[in-house]
């Protein structure tokens, strides 16, 4: 039988997630990939998780955590039945919402907090994927039979920025109690950052912000970039590249994601290039700014929504893309830029956020345009779809860059490196103490 020193024995994680589904935003793909890859690396990971329940590999096992699903299509924000409530966990779940107010980080980190302590011992270390809730926080003693595994948490970005950016486009004083509201919980995930003592971070965008707007202290945060999945996000020649055709991935009709600013630039290219169209990766927005600059436009059968479609599926819509675009005002990261890049297909991306961090140099891995400007993602769009020369040559070096820099194996080994520096420096002091 194989032994193992301390150094690399293999790990028993928990991996929580309280809102993984991979169709409805970055959280879900980080678990799922992360998961699959420290299970590669023979660690044994148990992704612990809430409605929506995550999409796991084969070999990754999930526990879930049932919330009331508040949320959930058809019928969100719904009224559950008497019998459906287990317990005052519910009860508070139910009363925020009907307040206006998003419970849900809040709820998951105290029904996590239980399911943990009923089985200690069992987990060398509890990986958080930004709940960052009270529950979450001085959840037992540190050193003893009894103690609790130390916590390592992510943060891809600080909600904050969301808020931000929300209230700034928020049409009227209505709408920004009602945003004011809903973000009540950033209050509280601020409390909980500052006690963290290990946070990892996707880029140094994110760490820089997530110290002015939550306060970590620096020392405490380390930068882990994530990536995509190069063996399925690859070059195929034999895949036809459809005329005209831009793809985006907007999981959210939110004004981070930019996605108004690229209709407004696929209106402006079409009267040079009638046969540009847009693909978008997510659901078609029944009202707000995006549904109403498609009728502006007159873009409705320029326009195609798809959804709920699987890796595979995303890889070769993306290749089939003449040009794949990045418009977010913000990004913590950007997983589309680096997918995208992955399969050869050229990016035009704007410098928001640490999207230039994951895009590289305009002209050489990309083409890089300002946030929020639609003329600029016109002109670099319109430049991709008349010159193959450049197509190939910023395709190419958008491939090599990901493979240098940006896959799933180096994000969970690195991680590893963290958790056994944290399970190595667990110091014996008061959970309330600030080091």
């Amino acid at each position: 039988m194989a032994t193992h020193s301390e150094g690399d024995r293999p790990l028993r994680i928990a991996l929580l997630s309280y809102k993984g589904n991979p169709w409805c935003g970055g959280q879900g793909v980080y678990v799922r990939h992360l998961s699959r890859e420290l299970t590669a690396l023979g660690h044994r990971v148990e992704v612990i998780g809430a409605q929506p329940y995550p999409v796991l590999d084969p070999g990754v096992p999930l526990t879930e955590l049932p919330s009331l699903d508040l949320y959930r299509d058809p019928d969100p924000f719904r009224t559950p039945g008497a019998g459906e409530f287990r317990d005052w966990i519910d009860a508070l779940e139910f009363a925020i919402m009907r307040t206006g107010g998003f419970p849900e980080p809040l709820t998951f980190s105290l029904r996590a907090r239980r399911l943990l302590a009923a089985r200690r011992g069992d987990f060398d270390v509890v990986h958080d994927n930004q709940t960052l809730g009270y529950g979450l926080m001085g959840a037992g003693p540190l050193t003893g039979p009894d103690a609790v595994p130390p916590q390592v948490t992510t943060i891809h970005h600080p909600i904050t920025v969301d808020r931000r950016l929300e209230l700034a486009a928020a049409p009227d004083l209505g709408r920004r109690l009602s945003l004011r509201r809903w973000y009540a919980f950033t209050r509280m995930q601020k409390r909980v950052a500052r006690r963290l003592e290990t946070v990892l971070t996707v880029s140094h965008t994110s760490r820089s912000e997530i110290i002015d707007d939550l306060g970590v202290r620096p020392h405490r945060i380390h930068v882990v970039p994530i990536g995509a999945d190069t063996t399925i996000f690859r070059p195929d020649p034999a895949e036809p590249v459809v005329p005209g055709r831009i793809v985006t991935t907007s999981s959210a009709d939110v004004p981070l994601k930019g996605l108004v600013h690229l209709v407004e630039a696929l209106a402006k290219l079409r009267t040079e290039h009638p046969a540009a169209h847009l693909v978008v990766v997510g659901s078609r927005p029944g009202r707000g700014p995006v549904a109403e600059a498609l009728e502006r436009f007159g873009l409705e059968g320029a326009v195609e929504f798809v959804k709920g479609i699987d890796d595979a599926e995303l890889a070769r819509l993306i290749r089939g893309a003449r040009v794949a675009c990045v418009p977010s005002l913000y990004e913590g990261f950007s997983l589309p830029a680096a997918e995208a890049m992955a399969t050869g297909t050229p990016l035009v991306a704007t410098t928001g956020g640490a999207v230039p961090e994951v895009a590289g140099p305009d002209g050489e891995t990309c083409l890089a345009v300002p946030p929020g400007d639609a003329g600029a993602l016109a002109v670099a769009i319109g430049r991709l779809l008349t010159d193959d020369g450049l197509c190939a040559r910023i395709g190419a070096a958008g491939r090599e860059r990901v493979l240098g820099r940006f896959t799933w194996e180096r994000a969970a080994r690195s991680t590893v490196e963290h958790y056994r520096t944290a399970i190595a420096t667990r110091a014996p002091r008061s959970p309330g103490v600030r080091g």
